[in-house]
């Protein structure tokens, strides 16, 4: 079994497991390709379909040696939830591993995307663009350390994400230049932020796009897209609830669940 194989398999058999890792499982990748291609090889070894995907930056510490602005990891459907008003999703994490929830806007996409474009910009795709959101990414790996070990780890590890939660629609947001949101955790305010539509999500959807096409991948109707985060990233625990509230459209409420053993 190559490295990049037994690295994809390590952390598919801790996620599946709901266990956590104590140290990254071998050598973190040194470039974005050796990253995209362990995450490849861990997609091919889940047994869920991907709904979509998540999209965060690349901390500028590490740019030189990940020269992309943005990166890019999978959601499955089982960790797609569509939250009512006034309802909490149920979303796990692993215990031991990293946890944290970041308040974003999640597009659903209109249409499946034409095969090789890879020139998209907030411009242009706004034809892709079904619905927008409020919502959350739920951040979640069996190791705790990913986010220090750096951009290459969360590539690999499926971008550190285990949950989109997808809230009420943001049916204006063409009119809108900016939203500002804050975040809760067990009702104590732990962030704020501002996001603007056309930079941030719009930018973070030409992103996916381009680099499917890259990977000679396209996106699919439906697929939803987990555009950044806007009030930081938020450490929290199984037991706890967050609650996002983004002014003049509404809220969306997550509660934290243990992640247990799954099949594979």
């Amino acid at each position: 079994m190559s490295a990049t194989q037994q690295i994809a398999e390590a952390f598919t058999t801790a996620r599946a497991a709901g266990r956590s890792l104590p140290e990254y499982p071998g050598t973190p990748p040194a470039t974005l390709a050796e990253a995209y291609a362990i995450q490849a090889a861990a997609i091919a070894r889940w047994p869920d379909a991907v709904k979509g995907w998540k999209v965060a930056r690349v901390n500028p510490a590490f740019a030189a040696q990940f020269p992309e602005e943005r990166l890019i990891g999978p959601a499955f459907a089982a960790n797609v939830h569509h939250v009512a008003p006034g309802a909490a999703a149920q979303c796990p994490v692993f215990e031991g591993g990293f946890a944290a929830v970041e308040a974003e806007v999640v597009i659903v996409v209109a249409a499946d995307s034409p095969a090789g474009k890879a020139d998209w910009t907030a411009e242009t795709v706004l034809p892709l663009v079904k619905s927008m959101h409020i919502g959350v990414e739920v951040a979640s790996s069996p190791l705790a350390t990913l986010n220090d070990v750096g951009p290459g780890a969360v590539i690999s590890d499926f971008g550190n994400n285990w949950g989109v939660v997808v809230g009420p629609a943001i049916t204006n947001w063409r009119e809108l230049e900016t939203v500002d949101v804050e975040t809760f955790i067990d009702g104590q305010s732990v962030g704020t932020g501002k996001v603007a539509i056309k930079p941030g999500p719009l930018g973070a959807l030409a992103f996916t796009l381009n680099k499917r096409a890259q990977q000679g991948e396209t996106l699919k109707a439906g697929d939803v897209i987990s555009t950044g985060m806007i009030t930081g990233v938020h450490d929290i625990r199984i037991g706890q609830q967050s609650r996002h509230v983004f002014a003049g459209v509404g809220e969306v409420q997550v509660q934290i669940t243990r992640a247990a053993a799954t099949s594979r």
